[in-house]
């Protein structure tokens, strides 16, 4: 990854998790705009982390649906500091093994639910972007855009159906 993502002091990035095997056009067109995308797990399959490499760089973690081979060098969580913040990603909340106020993380990114939810809690975000594929519960096909500017953290879904 571009070392200038880390400390730029503004940057867009695009937060998408439970894809189960495919990327709707209109989730390819949404997550163009930004400048590295991460992924919360449940790709499925390697041709859905592929085709988002080739929009540019991907931050991704390993889901509960994602196994063999391809997935073996997926995290099944990650720091990484994007725009002078630290984001931390898992793919199920429930499995936070971390203090994310006390690790200095800004944005915690997760997957699993399938439903878009942005919780600030205690000076930190807790976004889940939803699922482009699969919404659950009345919710809509959804991602995420995260906007960091000079530190200054905004976000909002994109629908995708």
């Amino acid at each position: 990854m571009n070392p200038d993502l880390k400390t730029r002091d503004k940057i867009n990035i695009g937060v998408i998790s439970d894809t189960h095997g495919s990327l709707p056009p209109k989730t390819l067109s949404a997550l163009g705009r930004a400048d590295v995308i991460v992924h919360a797990g449940d790709f499925d399959t390697p041709e859905v982390l592929a085709a988002l490499e080739k929009l540019g760089p991907v931050v991704a973690v390993r889901g509960n649906m994602d196994s063999g081979r391809w997935a073996a060098n997926l995290p099944a969580a990650d720091m990484v500091e994007l725009g002078g913040i630290h984001l931390y990603l898992l793919h199920n909340l429930n499995a936070l093994d971390l203090d994310p106020q006390a690790a200095n993380v800004r944005v915690v990114v997760s997957g699993h639910t399938h439903q878009a939810a942005a919780v600030p809690s205690n000076g930190v975000l807790f976004l889940n972007p939803g699922s482009p594929t699969s919404p659950r519960y009345g919710t809509d096909a959804s991602v995420a855009m995260l906007q960091v500017d000079q530190g200054r953290v905004r976000y909002h879904f994109i629908e995708v159906e």
